[in-house]
């Protein structure tokens, strides 16, 4: 993936603050407090490339900043590892809401976090140490009209098993943005030669304006399926929130699933449901603390 250079040395500019690394179903990031920390003075698009790196940094699938908000209990600004901005990390958010209650910035079982210009409610299950272990997130309704989500695949409505062609490949697409865009494509095994040969082509077409992350589904049953992601800025994640809640309403939308699975990623299980009621989609997985240090580069 051309666009990325994850594996070259990358310049570090001069930043001392505390970091927490934290994933959600094995979905990585490296979280700052910006409570209590000040990044004024760094290039976050830098910082978070050099942070983000597996060999020269921490290393993560990107990095999350946990800030004040005037409309919520906080907000997150997501930074994948190529240095680019993000609207939403469902797995991400989830995580915010643990570092939120865990280390009393908001100690409410029902929080309110701010991403990509929207508020999410959030919902979280509390264990026998007095810590989150998992939380259920209102991912809000899946954005479906085509000029929206963003793709000019076609000029109008949804894009639901849409054929296109890339790289001699023939591919049934359906689009849906859950804040972010995402690309859903059913197949009977999801390969190596399809996540990290077609993948990274797929996100850079044309056809997708802001480029565009990629899901490579397996459906088990009518109630389980199986999930890899090409995410764009980061490449193949362990799993992807936002990903598995449009493989969720893409899974409904061609008939392959009903609306609750139980979605099978890389990294751990989420569960997945696209209320009739609502039209809303719900996400319930872990939240995982690792470890926390300082970043004096």
């Amino acid at each position: 993936m051309e666009t990325a250079g994850f594996n070259d040395p990358l310049p570090r500019n001069l930043c001392l603050m505390r970091f927490t690394k934290m994933h959600g179903a094995g979905n990585d990031y490296v979280y700052v407090d910006c409570f209590a920390e000040n990044l004024d003075h760094c290039d976050i698009a830098e910082l978070a490339k050099s942070i983000s790196h597996r060999h020269y940094g921490v290393g993560g699938d990107g990095m999350i900043l946990i800030r004040p908000s005037k409309l919520a209990d906080a907000r997150m600004q997501m930074l994948n590892a190529d240095g680019s901005e993000s609207e939403m990390c469902g797995n991400g958010i989830r995580c915010v809401a643990k570092y939120v209650y865990d280390h009393a910035i908001a100690q409410k079982e029902n929080l309110k976090i701010e991403s990509g210009g929207c508020v999410l409610d959030l919902s979280l299950a509390i264990g026998g140490d007095g810590k989150v272990e998992t939380v259920t997130v209102d991912m809000g309704e899946p954005i479906l009209e085509a000029s929206d989500v963003p793709t000019s695949i076609v000029e109008s409505g949804k894009v639901v098993e849409h054929e296109i062609e890339i790289d001699g490949h023939k591919l049934a697409i359906t689009c849906v943005s859950m804040g972010n865009p995402h690309c859903v494509i059913f197949v009977p095994e999801a390969t190596d030669e399809l996540v990290l040969g077609l993948g990274p082509k797929i996100e850079t077409d044309p056809r997708f304006p802001k480029r565009i992350n990629v899901e490579f589904v397996e459906v088990i049953s009518k109630d389980e399926v199986r999930q890899r992601t090409w995410e764009r800025g980061s490449g193949e994640t362990w799993a992807c929130g936002t990903g598995a809640s449009a493989v969720c309403v893409a899974g409904v939308l061609t008939g392959k699933t009903n609306r609750k699975i139980l979605n099978h990623l890389l990294g751990g299980d989420l569960t997945l449901e696209w209320s009739e009621s609502s039209g809303h989609v719900m996400m319930t997985g872990g939240a995982v603390e690792v470890f926390s240090g300082e970043w004096n580069a």
